[in-house]
């Protein structure tokens, strides 16, 4: 197996940051991304927009005037055939040789919003000795009912991550700030086989390249972390197909990163939240389960103290957790059931990644 002892890098001067920002169509967003950007406490030495070459060619030269409006310096991958992670890998081949170890590079997602802080927050603990360091988001506006449960969701999300002073098991894609030693090193141990070979220093054969550079960075000894003040705005999905086919792809990709890994003390914690969720899902599918019999078969349905004791916890947890997002949104969670129902669509959409990967079906990015 890799390497697990801790990495404390050497101290030295503070470094330059580079932005990398892949984008294939997001034209909208990449105005706003670019602004928040240019508001920074701690700006950016340099802004790189690499680009995917777009079916519709005016997609792309819109992203292009968009990024040299701005100041950016943008790049235009080639012979890309792996999506974000192919397109990261060729900008990085052609950055990192012109960077110093103790350089660092912010990838950020070309729909993301950067609170002012977020660059002086990451880099202040870069300084400290982390090879990684990411962020929390929060869900922009849009998607109804749908968008409504993530940003729920990602709040409650925040809120645990502060709990746990920045101890994360995946570092977001959504924005993240590199070491450049920590990329390095990841590169060579790929090359010399103490990681899983990949084509760079992102894995294009998996379907959460994200979570497995952090599994990487951790099996090399690279702390990581993601600070309550690293904040961010990022898009939700809209629809709830276009939801499932995303959590679909964190949930198959995460597991399937577990397998590539092993047991480890650095996947413990990943796996022991897999037999968690496994475990829920049972738990829901019995209570549903009962629920129907006894509608259908004529008992009746008697509530028992125990269970009513146990949904009035329920309710209050919901409400609690959300409370950041003010007290009209926390009475709501309070109703329960709604909220039920996304954890039950969830917990389907974990089932169907567990039986996907099961039966080696193919991969969907």
């Amino acid at each position: 197996m890799p390497r697990t002892e801790e990495r404390i890098p050497a101290a030295s001067a503070p470094g330059k940051v580079v932005v990398l920002i892949p984008a294939y169509k997001e034209v909208d967003s990449l105005p706003r991304v670019l602004d928040a950007l240019s508001r920074q406490t701690r700006p950016a030495d340099r802004v790189v927009l690499t680009l995917d070459p777009h079916q519709d060619p005016a997609t792309t030269a819109a992203l292009e005037r968009i990024g040299r409006r701005a100041g950016a310096e943008v790049r235009h991958s080639v012979g890309n055939r792996y999506k974000k992670a192919g397109n990261l890998n060729g900008a990085l081949a052609e950055l990192l040789p012109t960077l110093a170890d103790e350089d660092a590079v912010l990838v950020q997602d070309a729909d993301t919003c950067l609170d002012p802080h977020f660059i002086e927050v990451t880099h202040d603990r870069l300084r400290q000795g982390f090879g990684a360091v990411g962020g929390n988001f929060r869900g922009g506006d849009g998607g109804g009912l749908c968008g409504a449960f993530q940003r729920n969701e990602y709040v409650r999300y925040a809120r645990d991550t502060a709990r746990k002073r920045g101890k994360v098991l995946c570092l977001t894609g959504t924005a993240c700030l590199f070491r450049v030693e920590a990329l390095d090193d990841v590169l060579t141990a790929r090359r010399d086989g103490h990681l899983p070979a990949a084509d760079g220093v992102y894995d294009t054969k998996v379907l959460t390249e994200d979570n497995e550079l952090t599994l990487a960075l951790k099996h090399r000894g690279w702390r990581v972390v993601a600070p309550a003040r690293a904040t961010m705005t990022t898009e939700v999905m809209t629809t709830w197909r276009a939801l499932a086919r995303q959590r679909l792809r964190w949930k198959r990709g995460a597991l399937e990163n577990l397998f590539a890994y092993g047991f480890t003390r650095h996947t413990c914690e990943g796996w022991a939240r897999q037999l968690v969720a496994l475990l829920g899902a049972a738990v829901s599918a019995i209570y549903v389960g009962a629920i129907l019999w006894y509608l259908t078969s004529g008992a009746g349905i008697r509530i028992a103290p125990f269970w009513l004791a146990l949904t009035g916890f329920y309710a209050i947890e919901r409400a609690v957790t959300v409370k950041a997002r003010g007290w009209r949104v926390a009475a709501a969670s309070m109703l329960v059931l709604p909220e039920w129902f996304y954890d039950l669509f969830l917990q389907g959409v974990h089932i169907r990644a567990l039986t996907e990967s099961a039966l080696h079906r193919e991969r969907a990015w």
